[in-house]
């Protein structure tokens, strides 16, 4: 019975953790571990998870696992089990400890009761032992527990140092926070100020573990509070999602069938449209077959009048022919081509439109004279009204008139419901100037003083449906599609591409002969093939893009035909162009190709001071007179 306790116990520790082996479990290797220390090695190992084995935290050792397939936790449960080191466990460990008997008796072959325990030591003792401790100077100030009644004693657990495997854990360092042995603080803690027993500290560190304690039980009572809340947002969510899922399917069925229908109106309205224009080709036919059979039939006739001996046979047959004259069998308004016109930039714009074209609208022998003439300022307490530019939209299937009325602020509609004159006014705060039609009932205005483009609901009043900030002060302005706008900025000159949120997409300065030709793009208008017209009223031009900035023409004439400040310009159809040129008091009329055809309207014609134009669906022109506030109305005559 020589051998020293602490020496078994020394035997019965763990090299990994340092404390008395826990369910010991022996590996390949043969070196014992705790079997939660062999665990927690192996999960900070991704080579041995892969391996589906333990690794041995002393040499790296794989041992395989019958059963990989479990949680990692439970791999070391089938390791072969320790029972030499169990039972030393089971007869030395901290659970077999003998307080009944004195250890140093027992060391000299005595068998003598307990009184006390020396908690330093983890030693019982007699009586006599225990004066001798108390005796020693080394284990004068050791604190004993008397064993007399029914007291329990308690075990103090022991920490073995780390880096000295012969020192306990006795001294803490505050300046490092750290718990070390006699060894440390001779080596590496000479320079720290403050180091005192673990024992001292011991009330503090209750002190600080209960206050995280209560920090803890306040954090689990807050958890715990709102967890109920959390179940019930969850199950408000899940059936807020739900209902947006039900939301989605509904607005993609309302789509659908909206899809739909405007399929079927398209559809109708091509039938019409080809039923009609195949119809004016079919009777182009039927007419050129009638007009062979009657030319056949004249020339024959004529023939018999040469032949015949009788001149008065040829005097007849003469003045008949003399009275002959091709007959005119072609109505105005013929459909050249019918186009649809579909925005892929936008995919909620319901497929497209159908652009019908029709030749020989503004035909040269069309004339023009004053139809009526639309006071633009409603009232007294306005000043004197100032329209800059027009536009007509079919709303209900009726006529509606839209003019931007810089002076006082507003842009105006003017249209008949039930045979009496109405209007709506939808005040801007600030001069609305250009003016261009997005749908049907949808137009887009420019406001430059305040960098603003504003889109109006016509129905027929005016609504105001948005507000787009720009970058820069847009004057003129026309849709290139339904998503798009091609506007016009002075400073710097140039013609800029934006989407419906103002965003630049490209901007146009166009050159010609290395030189800027921009300089007041002051209205714009969009040709039936998608180019756009800019009216310019600084450089007195009349210049055709392409959205990609090509210069298609440059009208600029000089001399007795140059113009005097362009202003309004519009497009129609069959792509004629109108132009007001406001110094000279004319409306221009210019070739798809932007050459000059005639003055389509004068002053004399009441063209006074021409801003913004229009043509409407029947061929009525509509000018803006900016210094007298009146809209002029003329209607073809022929």
């Amino acid at each position: 019975m020589a051998t020293s306790q602490k020496g078994i116990e020394n035997c019965l520790t763990c090299a990994k953790c340092h404390e008395m082996f826990d369910k010991p479990c022996t590996l390949v290797c043969n070196h014992t571990f705790c079997r939660k220390c062999v665990v927690n090695y192996t999960k900070t190992r991704p080579e041995a998870i892969r391996a589906k084995s333990l690794l041995c935290p002393f040499c790296n050792k794989m041992t395989k696992v019958s059963a990989p397939e479990r949680p990692v936790e439970e791999w070391a449960d089938d390791v072969k089990h320790s029972f030499v080191i169990q039972g030393l466990l089971d007869s030395f460990g901290p659970d077999s400890t003998d307080s009944t008997n004195c250890g140093y008796c027992r060391e000299e072959g005595e068998t003598t009761q307990t009184v006390v325990w020396c908690s330093v030591c983890d030693d019982a003792m007699c009586e006599r032992c225990a004066r001798m401790h108390k005796r020693n100077p080394a284990s004068r100030n050791h604190e004993l527990h008397n064993l007399s009644g029914e007291v329990k004693v308690t075990r103090q657990r022991k920490v073995i140092c780390h880096e000295h495997q012969n020192e306990y854990l006795e001294a803490f360092c505050k300046d490092c926070n750290i718990a070390i042995c006699h060894k440390c603080c001779t080596f590496y803690h000479r320079r720290c100020a403050s180091i005192v027993s673990i024992e001292s500290e011991i009330p503090a560190m209750k002190r600080e573990l209960s206050k995280k304690k209560r920090g803890l039980q306040n954090r689990q009572n807050e958890t715990n509070s709102q967890l109920p809340k959390q179940k019930v947002k969850v199950n408000k969510e899940t059936v807020r999602y739900s209902q947006t899922e039900a939301d989605i399917k509904t607005a993609s069925v309302e789509l659908i069938q909206q899809i739909k229908l405007k399929e079927r109106k398209l559809l109708d309205e091509l039938k019409e449209m080809s039923d009609k224009h195949l119809g004016q080709l079919k009777a182009d036919i039927k007419s050129g077959e009638m007009s062979v059979q009657m030319y056949q039939q004249q020339a024959e006739l004529i023939d018999q009048a040469l032949q015949s001996e009788c001149d008065m046979d040829v005097y007849e047959m003469y003045q008949g022919c003399e009275a002959v004259r091709d007959a005119d069998l072609k109505e105005r308004g013929r459909i050249v081509k019918v186009i649809f016109r579909q925005d892929r930039s936008q995919h909620n714009s319901l497929l497209g439109v159908l652009d019908v074209m029709y030749e020989d609208v503004l035909g040269l022998n069309t004339t023009h004279e004053l139809h009526d003439s639309m006071d633009v300022r409603l009232s007294d307490s306005e000043s004197a009204a100032g329209p800059t530019d027009v536009a007509v939209l079919v709303v209900n299937s009726e006529d509606t008139v839209v003019v931007t009325d810089y002076d006082n602020n507003s842009v105006k509609s003017f249209f008949t419901t039930k045979s009496l004159p109405h209007h709506g006014v939808l005040d801007l705060h600030s001069g609305p100037w250009g003016l261009t039609v997005l749908t049907q009932t949808r137009v887009a205005v420019t406001v430059p003083d305040t960098k603003q483009i504003v889109t109006v609901d016509v129905n027929p009043d005016l609504v105001l449906l948005s507000t787009i900030t720009t970058s820069k002060q847009y004057m003129g302005i026309t849709a290139l599609t339904p998503s798009t706008l091609a506007v016009g900025a002075r400073s710097p000159p140039c013609i800029d591409i934006l989407d419906m949120t103002g965003n630049v997409l490209t901007s146009i300065s166009p050159l010609h002969n290395g030189r800027d030709i921009l300089k007041y793009p002051t209205f714009l208008c969009t040709t039936r093939t998608g180019n756009i017209l800019v009216s310019d009223g600084e450089s007195n031009s009349v210049m055709c893009l392409s959205p990609g900035g090509d210069v298609v023409f440059n009208y600029r004439p000089t001399g007795d035909a140059a113009m005097g400040w362009p202003c309004g310009i519009t497009s129609t159809s069959t792509g004629d162009i109108l132009v007001t040129d406001n110094l000279q008091r004319r409306v221009l009329h210019l070739t798809e190709t932007g050459q000059f055809v005639r003055d389509i309207l004068t002053l004399q014609d009441g063209a006074e001071d021409p801003y913004g134009v229009c043509v409407d669906g029947s061929v009525r022109i509509y000018v803006c007179l900016r210094n007298t506030g009146f809209i002029n109305t003329f209607k073809n005559i022929n």
